[in-house]
């Protein structure tokens, strides 16, 4: 396991693992990528420690085939900004994923920008619900009932309640017998509907991603395939032509009359 800030960070909304991983990367990479993506989160992906546990290639290969990596959109280096009880510290991190990104996905997830994720085709409250008759037989719910109940047991997620409270406010001291699962259901959801929880502030996110290559940090937006623009070898945006004295002079003399005319009163 690598030192503190140091190690392997999976990236989130991984799809699972095919039969045959990473098909489209060369055999060199895609031995270490599957390498890599066995690794539990923490574990050193350094290029000496990858170079010694994987003896059949060298520091310059594995650097090379990680550098190989991060354009093919699987690996990201940088640093990310860590808030905590009374310290704030930035911490190095090393982000993988087996499921390729492209440059767009990565500045999302480097600013904290919401990311696309596969929606169930059931909510959470309609799974609660179609469950509770696992917990109390009589509390059996037809799908009809389900989706009828719904948004009332979302509205108790919307206030903070868990599944593990919503459950239990609605098959705890049940009647003998239930004669309408349905109707009790719903005057449970109603009248022990909680009090709204102010949700706590979302941490802003701070990520800073840093070139594959030099390591200089950048935008992300700027560091295509995981490079920064000189690296790429690509020329730098032309400065605009600094002002002449004489221009400044009057830029100052052209201030100094509009402070001392006075403001017309318009009628």
């Amino acid at each position: 396991m690598a030192s503190p800030g140091y190690g392997k960070r999976s990236a989130p909304g991984q799809l699972p693992l095919p039969d045959r991983p990473f098909p489209h990367l060369p055999g060199r990479e895609a031995a270490i990528a599957a390498y890599i993506d066995r690794l539990p989160d923490g574990a050193d992906i350094s290029v000496k420690t990858l170079a010694k546990v994987v003896p059949a290639y060298g520091q310059c290969a594995i650097r090379t085939a990680l550098r190989n990596l991060t354009a093919a959109g699987h690996l990201r280096r940088g640093s990310e900004h860590l808030a905590g009880e009374g310290s704030q510290r930035w911490v190095t991190r090393t982000w993988f994923t087996r499921t390729a990104r492209d440059d767009a996905w990565w500045a999302a997830y480097a600013t904290g920008k919401e990311l696309p994720q596969a929606r169930p085709t059931r909510s959470r409250a309609f799974i609660l619900l179609a469950a509770l008759s696992r917990t109390a037989p009589a509390l059996t719910l037809s799908a009809a009932d389900c989706a009828a109940l719904e948004p009332l047991a979302a509205t108790w997620f919307e206030r903070g309640a868990t599944e593990a409270e919503l459950t239990h406010a609605l098959t705890t001291g049940l009647p003998t017998p239930v004669h309408h699962a349905a109707s009790l259901t719903r005057t449970r959801l109603l009248t022990k509907l909680p009090p709204d929880r102010t949700p706590r502030p979302t941490p802003r996110v701070l990520r800073v991603l840093e070139c594959v290559t030099c390591g200089d940090p950048g935008r992300p937006e700027a560091l295509t395939g995981g490079e920064c623009g000189p690296c790429r070898n690509e020329a730098p945006a032309p400065r605009p032509a600094a002002l002449t004295p004489a221009e400044v002079r009057a830029h100052a003399a052209r201030a100094r009359t509009a402070s001392r005319t006075p403001e017309r009163t318009r009628t």
